[in-house]
């Protein structure tokens, strides 16, 4: 039996590539609190939580309440929480404060490690070795500009890295300039890769109304939160076949209206491992699918493709700004998918490591610029 000893935490700022353009604003760089906790034995275990803010409720009465705890029954205890209530959002915000989910994910690493196995093997075993993702597409400072930059782009990633799902940002500009970035996209592409499209809320139900059926010749197999509300979706529904999927994560609501068909979280907002894999299991249970959305960095990633390889249902590509992210506080990171999948990895625990150079300089990075700004752009809906 092992007791929590120390609880570190440290908020950490990771720049894209390029700044990409959204409907609620610009995405310049991913923020994130990084965890680490250490056991009464030395056992070492790795979190990440979405919000840089944990970082400092970690450091003081939150995580002070946590030391000493076995750590079993912690992990146990933390998993077990009630969900808490679905926030509906109309402003194309992702609600994600939860700092213990970081705590919870270091408390299966250091499970596993004790046991001598890769998580995946505490979650039910191996379904699969590699988990997929989509491509990323936008708007891009100094890069994309245009719908033909953007499509260059995506044809530069089929032929070099094998992508076989692209999923891109629409509604920032016209929707002309939407229906030309499909256009260029699907060409460049060709007809045998799949295609989703993320509006973030940035068309108003009527404007999307028109904007599917303009799209809908484009093959697009997935369009991420076309309008503000499941309400207005259902509504949406009426005009188009085309799929829907948003990261309000209320099953009860998706499986009543039939809208939207995939829900897409991650970790955070969903308390960890644990609340995952039992919401999950609600989608599965109510026919509402389930991928996790972008933006981790390399430890709640690793915790997700343990996730994935452990769980039959997540058989659908995730999102994914790995491509663009430029650093990360894992040895080896940020993970790179090939031909469209990453290896889950196979050494014990989460099977990373944390790179403490890379940690120094994200850390002194969000001392420098605080945390960024992501919603910044105008009022929702756009047009």
């Amino acid at each position: 039996m092992s007791r929590v000893a120390r609880i570190e935490a440290w908020p950490v700022n990771v720049p894209l590539e390029a700044a990409y353009e959204m409907a609620p604003g610009i995405v310049a760089g991913i923020h994130r609190s990084v965890v680490r906790v250490t056991t009464d034995d030395g056992a070492v275990g790795l979190g990440e939580t979405p919000s840089p803010g944990d970082a400092e409720l970690l450091l003081g009465e939150v995580g002070q309440t946590l030391v000493g705890r076995d750590t079993d029954e912690l992990r146990a205890g933390i998993g077990q929480r009630p969900a808490a209530r679905p926030q509906h959002r109309r402003d194309g915000r992702v609600l994600i404060e939860n700092p213990l989910t970081g705590v919870e994910i270091a408390l299966w690493d250091i499970a596993a490690r004790e046991a001598s196995v890769p998580l995946y093997e505490l979650l039910g075993g191996l379904h699969r070795t590699q988990v997929s993702f989509s491509e990323y597409f936008a708007y891009r400072a100094g890069a994309e500009q245009s719908p033909a930059d953007v499509a260059a782009f995506c044809e530069r990633m089929r032929e070099q890295h094998g992508s076989t799902v692209f999923e891109g940002k629409v509604a920032v500009r016209s929707l002309d300039d939407d229906v030309r970035l499909a256009r260029e996209v699907r060409a460049a592409i060709g007809p045998d890769c799949t295609l989703r499209l993320d509006a973030n809320m940035g068309w108003s139900l009527d404007t999307a109304r028109g904007a599917l059926s303009l799209l809908e010749p484009f093959e697009i197999a997935n369009v991420e939160e076309p309008v503000a509300s499941f309400a207005d979706m259902a509504e949406l529904r009426r005009s188009t076949a085309v799929p829907f999927s948003a990261h309000t994560p209320d099953v009860r609501l998706a499986a009543e209206l039939g809208v939207p068909d995939t829900l897409v979280v991650g970790l955070g907002p969903l308390g960890g491992i644990a609340g995952t894999r039992r919401f999950i299991g609600e989608c599965e249970a109510a026919g509402v699918g389930f991928w996790f959305y972008s933006g981790d960095l390399g430890i709640a990633t690793a915790a997700y493709l343990h996730l994935a390889a452990a769980t039959p249902y997540l058989d659908r590509p995730s999102q994914s700004l790995l491509r663009w992210t430029t650093e990360d506080v894992i040895l080896g990171g940020p993970f790179s998918p090939e031909g469209g999948v990453v290896p889950v990895p196979g050494g014990p625990g989460l099977g990373v490591e944390l790179d403490e150079q890379a940690l120094r300089r994200c850390v002194e990075r969000f001392a420098r610029e605080g945390s960024y700004d992501h919603y910044g752009g105008p009022a929702l809906p756009r047009y």
